[in-house]
């Protein structure tokens, strides 16, 4: 496998219920700062998105945002970025942190998240890229996603490879041991 520079990450605009998803994007922020890997994301200063953010440049890192013009308001712009990339489309977003992007990490997130990485799966599951897609939740956030794509494959829908393309990460320390 490639050495990881620079990790995609899809999370929320909100924080959610549970701190420890807000602990653990903090945590992510810091591990990649650590490692010298740049993290991609969706440029908002809210949620998940923005905690992830903060902490990557807290820690020294670099942080490279995409964010389309009609969310810059909802989801407020996060300053100090190294980059901030002003789209016009969440399809033009979407490509941008695809082709910046060595491998992908859904946190926690809501319908837009789920967006995100339904399409990362699709363009891997199509060969269009051979990126690894990680997804990290703390107390089980991600058991019900998995359970939907075992019944996927139980069904016969799901591709032979399905559970080689996606791979739902005990903890920040499994993601450690793949970014290096």
């Amino acid at each position: 496998m490639t050495r990881i520079r620079s990790l995609c990450l899809f999370c929320g605009s909100r924080p959610g219920a549970d701190p420890a998803h807000a602990e653990t994007a903090d945590a992510l922020g810091r591990l990649l700062a650590a490692n010298g890997i740049t993290l991609v994301y969706g440029g908002g200063a809210v949620g998940l998105m923005g905690i992830a953010a903060r902490a990557v440049k807290k820690a020294g890192g670099s942080v490279v945002g995409v964010i389309p013009r009609t969310l810059m308001r909802d989801e407020i712009a996060q300053q100090g970025l190294d980059e901030l990339i002003v789209v016009e489309t969440l399809h033009e977003r979407k490509a941008l942190m695809h082709l910046r992007s060595d491998a992908f990490l859904a946190l926690p997130g809501s319908i837009g998240t789920l967006d995100e990485l339904f399409e990362a799966l699709t363009w891997r599951e199509l060969s269009i890229h051979g990126k690894p897609i990680w997804l990290l939740g703390a107390n089980g956030y991600w058991s019900p996603f998995m359970a939907l794509l075992r019944h996927l494959d139980t069904e016969g829908f799901a591709p032979a490879d399905l559970f080689d393309i996606v791979e739902e990460l005990p903890g920040l320390p499994a993601l450690a041991e793949r970014l290096i």
